[in-house]
């Protein structure tokens, strides 16, 4: 990429503990990649002046510009503005507009704004103001010879349209022209190692055709991903470039590629319950209601969902889904016959087209060298028949619970469009 390097800073000693994560950064690079700047560097700094000024002049003799979020509030230890004049060795000025600004934003209120809030209208000479719409701390543009500094605020409804009016208004000078465009394809029942052995034939010819085109695999809870990127001066060229890299990939990956639009797999099994007219109802027992969460967290869900059972006890599995107690007692509530009956009880007392039954040991206690934690029964039942497997799913407890999910979902879609199990 040939345009400018950025280097983030976030600020904030919260973000220095196991409760907040720092999200602000990863929206920033994806902004930046896209009107085709670099992002070398991202660094968390605690509520300190001195280590925040530190901070700042390291990242600045380094990159081309630098963004610090957070710490532009009113409180003592908003300490992001004084920090920059520290580095830059601007004084700052009280703006009369921005205290004018915040003054009718209490006001319409109906409150009186503090004093404290003055401080937010404190700016290192020469900065330029971007408006904050959503809250009462402005964003800093400050030029200072070649050291360029962006001060964002923290908050992600602040920050976020913030960073787009300086995209425009310097952001895409900076980016010398370069795009930036990204696909994330999703892969569903391989392994990391499987993927890559049959996408390494579709790299080799990529680099010998000069495609401007890089692959990233990851491995994410309950899938594979293919990030490509492709960097190019045309745009157009960029996207026909991914276009060809996709159809590399889909062919060498088959159906097990679950979206080439980096949708989530409870996304894609919702569009094609509704693009077939199909509805499902789930019986879960080891996942405990996660399958039906995960379900109706897409928008629109109660257009192919009609319900579901958590059935934890034998007991409920009997009342609830009529699984017959002597398949119980023949096989052990873990077993194929007990799933599929599972599957076939839900669709039945909700008159869905697609039943699915979830039965395991999320563990770490309770297995069996025969059935060890991590044992996991899915099986899927329609009109045309049933379909299930044992699995035998590797992590924690939460771990597990999310493979069951995530592999109950890949059945279901799997089945919609015709393929192997």
């Amino acid at each position: 990429m040939s345009g400018a390097r950025a280097e983030i800073i976030a600020v904030g000693s919260e973000l220095l503990t196991p409760f907040r994560v720092d999200t602000n950064s990863l929206h920033i690079t994806e902004r930046l990649n896209a009107i085709g700047i670099a992002v070398s560097a991202k660094t968390i700094v605690g509520d300190d002046r001195a280590r925040i000024a530190s901070a700042v002049r390291d990242a600045l003799a380094r990159a081309d510009f630098v963004i610090v979020t957070g710490g532009l509030g009113p409180t003592d230890d908003d300490l992001t503005r004084d920090a920059a004049a520290d580095v830059l060795g601007l004084p700052q000025e009280e703006d009369a507009a921005i205290v004018e600004v915040i003054r009718q934003r209490f006001e319409a209120r109906g409150l009186t704004m503090p004093e404290i809030n003055r401080r937010q209208a404190m700016l290192p000479r020469g900065a330029e103001v971007l408006p904050n719409p959503q809250g009462t701390a402005p964003g800093l543009w400050i030029v200072d010879g070649v050291r360029r500094l962006l001060l964002l605020p923290g908050p992600p409804a602040e920050m976020q349209p913030m960073l787009e009016l300086w995209c425009e208004l310097h952001g895409a000078s900076l980016g010398g022209g370069t795009r930036l465009l990204r696909r994330v394809l999703k892969v569903a029942g391989m392994s990391e190692s499987h993927v890559e052995e049959l996408a390494q034939p579709a790299y080799a010819r990529w680099r010998s055709a000069g495609l401007p085109v890089t692959p990233t695999i990851l491995a994410a809870p309950g899938q594979i991903e293919l990030h490509l990127t492709a960097v190019s001066r045309d745009a157009e060229e960029a996207r026909r470039a991914l276009e060809t890299a996709s159809h590399d990939l889909l062919a060498a990956l088959g159906d097990r590629v679950f979206t080439t639009e980096g949708e989530s797999l409870e996304e894609v099994t919702g569009r094609l319950l509704r693009a077939h007219a199909k509805t499902i109802a789930v019986a879960e027992s080891c996942t405990g209601g996660l399958l039906m969460s995960r379900l109706t967290d897409v928008p629109g869900s109660s257009d192919y969902v009609l319900g579901g059972v958590v059935a934890y006890s034998n007991a409920s599995k009997v009342d609830l889904l009529g699984v017959p107690p002597e398949l119980l007692e023949a096989h052990g509530a873990v077993s194929e016959p007990v799933g599929v009956a599972m599957a076939d009880g839900i669709r039945a007392r909700h008159h869905a087209d697609i039943g699915v039954g979830i039965t395991g040991i999320a563990g770490p206690g309770g297995g069996t060298p025969a059935k060890p934690a991590g044992t996991v029964v899915v099986a899927s039942s329609a009109e045309e028949g049933a379909r299930v497997r044992t699995y035998h799913f590797r992590g924690g407890r939460q771990a597990v619970k999310f493979w069951a999910t995530q592999t109950a979902m890949d059945l279901v879609r799997r089945r919609l469009i015709g393929g192997r199990t």
